[in-house]
């Protein structure tokens, strides 16, 4: 029905221009990892469309096994790019498995006389990719919605426009594959309905939906950066007060009956390591409890640098058991870094107190029960209950 050299030529050059405007315009202006991957993507899936173009010649025998291997490794840069929407990475290995294992099963399948050599893995590969990538923008798009105020329409819309489209060829490849393992790929069905032609199309639309929505999505991207740096401390990477209270109040309301502690901690005769040893002294030891929190608290555990050298934690859940053991484990891994290390770090004293609405009022008594703690002599933990 088309010619499909024609096609493939037509992707190329879609693809050349893709890559081009995203590189040149999107990339180099806001650096974020998505836009990276994309590119990426469709650098891969270009290099992949001109081995293809090979096929027929002398230069098939290497031609078709590289062409499977670039586009699967696309392909996989899609789940990379999808999944920095959410914060997420993806390890290495994860990106070169599917085209390593695509590119040996093809070399081993005679690529010199087969067009489809090793093809019931490459269209495996290719669904099943473009479906952890499709997860990962049902994931982002889902709790935005479709509708809503303006602002931030034209993000909404773009997650939800590339979401459509890699599910649309997911779904796409998926049938293919069960109609090559069914049929084979020289039998009318597939070569008729199911062919080179209608993939081409396919991939060509997503092409355009990366081209709509890059821009939109890596200027999103960029923005939540730029409000996660806003939120944290640029010393220990923790959340600052501003970060923390906007972050804590929103586990609060959300799971009110869930409950917990706030932890306000103040490290020892700070003024004094500063005095004696110097800032760079003092920032040591900072980073250090920091450090130490962030590997003993659990994710689902907030972490703050309150000012200075106060910090402040909330546990969801905590009871006054977990509490008093977190503040223990965090006093003697304190303690032992102190042991081993050439600067002196400080004793800690704690302040706690049971999660209750309002927020402000239990850091209040938290600190109070901080005072408590540092007048009865430091380098110990007192509950607000007991105070």
């Amino acid at each position: 029905m088309f010619d499909l050299a024609s096609l493939q030529a037509s992707y190329i050059m879609l693809m050349c221009l893709v890559l081009v405007l995203s590189y040149g315009i999107t990339y180099r202006t806001n650096r974020t990892s998505y836009a990276g991957w994309w590119c990426l993507s469709v650098a891969l899936c270009l290099g992949g469309a001109m081995s293809y173009m090979l096929i027929g010649t002398v230069h098939q025998v290497w031609a078709n096994p590289l062409g499977n291997m670039l586009y699967i490794a696309g392909v996989g840069c899609v789940w990379a790019a999808s999944r920095t929407l959410r914060g997420r990475t993806l390890p290495w290995w994860c990106i070169a498995a599917g085209p390593l294992l695509v590119g040996v099963t093809a070399a081993f399948d005679d690529p010199g006389t087969k067009l489809w050599p090793a093809g019931g893995w490459f269209l495996a590969a290719t669904w099943i990719l473009l479906s952890l990538a499709a997860r990962e923008q049902w994931l982002v798009a889902r709790p935005l919605g479709w509708e809503g105020p303006a602002e931030g329409l034209g993000h909404r819309r773009s997650l939800w426009a590339l979401f459509g489209c890699c599910a649309v060829v997911a779904a796409l490849y998926a049938v293919r594959w069960l109609a090559y393992l069914a049929v084979g790929p020289d039998a009318p069905p597939f070569t008729t309905y199911l062919g080179s032609e209608l993939a081409t199309f396919a991939l060509t639309g997503l092409a355009v939906a990366i081209a709509f929505t890059m821009s939109t999505l890596s200027e999103e991207q960029q923005k939540q950066a730029l409000r996660d740096l806003a939120a944290h401390d640029g010393l220990t990477g923790l959340l600052n007060r501003g970060g923390f209270l906007r972050l804590a109040e929103q586990e609060i309301a959300s799971n009110p009956e869930v409950g917990g502690h706030i932890i306000l901690a103040d490290l020892d005769h700070f003024k004094k390591i500063n005095d004696e040893l110097g800032h760079s002294a003092g920032d040591l030891a900072i980073m250090t409890f920091a450090e130490v929190c962030r590997s003993l608290v659990r994710e689902t555990d907030l972490v703050g640098r309150w000012g200075g050298e106060e910090f402040i934690l909330l546990l969801p859940g905590a009871t006054r058991e977990r509490a008093d053991a977190v503040v223990e484990n965090i006093s003697g891994a304190m303690a032992k870094r102190a042991l081993v290390g050439t600067t002196m770090l400080p004793t800690i004293s704690y302040g706690i107190a049971p999660v209750a609405l309002p927020l402000v009022a239990t850091i209040e008594r938290a600190d109070q029960a901080l005072y408590r703690a540092k007048a009865a002599g430091r380098d110990r933990a007192v509950h607000h209950a007991d105070a």
